[in-house]
This record gives structure tokens, sequence and C-alpha cells, in this order.
């Protein structure tokens, strides 16, 4: 069985990508995630593959937003405590066994292409792991078709050394692994004004309110302005 999950928090304002909010404010981007969330589960909620949310944290309000947001699409499913190394080793380990696939991504790619998430199940055909880089450094994907033990252990999350510190956990553990066409996390302002672009040009072609995150394209219509004259980081 082929298991496509999503890790997902909460986004309450505030609480959610904080490094954005330095530059959009914390309401904006609480909203952003929000819509980030909800294009994920339009476009993917009608795949071939079982489909669950692993949401975050527990309690009644996250309980009601991802119930709301998921109705007959995706299962929901709570992570387990403790780091994000530890959660996600807890929902791969849920998923796995005999002939059980499972790819995870997160809520900060809501554009990460479909046939991005079709190569990595067809790569565990022949790969224990798959890997799809971001360009931070990270991934916004990464997939497993056994257990590999310490693959998720001493990372240091959140910063440009994980898709490296992740190499070297398989290399050490002897597992097999393929690396696919990378993507890009929405974490700063040079990721939020790439993302508009893309946008733009998606719904050139395509019309108003078409292209692959189109509420994402309404937020980012309906916000004010003022960061498009910001200068880029360094």
């Amino acid at each position: 069985m082929n298991t496509l999950v999503i890790m997902a928090k909460h986004p309450v304002t505030g609480q959610v990508k904080t490094r954005l909010a330095e530059s959009v404010g914390e309401t904006a981007a609480a909203e952003l995630a929000t819509a980030f969330l909800v294009d994920l589960v339009a476009r993917l909620g009608n795949c071939s593959h079982r489909r669950v949310l692993a949401t975050w944290p527990p309690g009644d309000a996250a309980g009601t937003f991802f119930a709301d947001l998921a109705r007959n699409h995706f299962e929901l499913r709570t992570q387990p405590a403790g780091s994000l190394g530890d959660r996600l080793a807890g929902v791969t380990s849920e998923h796995l066994g005999p002939g059980n696939r499972v790819v995870v991504i997160g809520s900060d790619s809501p554009t990460l292409p479909e046939e991005t998430i079709e190569m990595a199940f067809t790569a565990l055909d022949q790969a224990d792991v798959v890997l799809s880089p971001a360009d931070d450094g990270g991934y916004v994907l990464i997939g497993q078709r056994r257990e590999v033990p310490g693959l998720y252990h001493e990372i240091d999350w959140s910063t440009s050394r994980v898709l490296n510190q992740t190499r070297q956990r398989l290399q050490a553990a002897g597992a097999s692994y393929v690396e696919l066409p990378g993507w890009y996390d929405i974490d700063t302002l040079d990721d939020l004004r790439r993302l508009d672009r893309e946008l733009a040009s998606a719904r050139a072609e395509c019309g108003a309110g078409q292209g692959p995150a189109p509420a994402t394209g309404h937020r980012l219509d309906t916000m004010p302005r003022d960061w498009d004259s910001r200068p880029l980081s360094r």
C-alpha cells in the first residue's frame, strides 16, 4: 500500500511561519499557512494513494480545524510527541510494513508538483528511501519502504545542514536512496516573492482562480503589497 502523509501544524497566529511573519506580520503569515494547507488538501485529496494528515499539536481546537479541512479526503492522525525528528520517525513507522511505502511532505510547499510525489512512490520500487531536496538545504519530501535506524536522529532541523546530515545517516545505515528534482519551501520573504511570481505566471496561463494553489494566490492578491518593495535578503 502507498500512503501519502502531509505533516500539518495548526496555523495559529503567532505560532506558525515565524520567519515569514517578521516580514509580513503574524496574522498574514498564519493566513498564508492556512491557504497552503487548503490548496494541498484540495489538490492531493483525490490522488489514488491512501491519504493521511498528520496533525500537530493535539487538542480540540486543532482537531476541529483539521476535521473541517480534511472532510472525507484525508484520514487524520495526531503526530506523536517529541522533536520534529521524533514525530517524523513515529509517523513513518506507523505506516510502514511488508509491502507498504510511505511518502511524507510538509505543508510549506503548496505548489510541490504532483509528478514529484508519483516519482517518489515509483522510486521506492528500487530504493529504500527517496528524497526531494529543498533549495534551503533541507528536503520537501522524504519517502521510505523500510525502517532505517537513526534516519531522523541528531539532525539539525531548520538549518541548511538537514539534507547532508540525512545523507550521512543513510550511508551509515547502508540504505539505498534516490534524490528527485528539488523544490522550495516558503519560509522567508524571498521565498514568498518566488511563490508570487510562480502563481502569477500560472494565472496568466490558466486564468484567474486556476493553477496549483488558488487559495494561496487569492490570499496574496488581497494582502497589502508593502513587502514588494523591501530589499532582498543577503
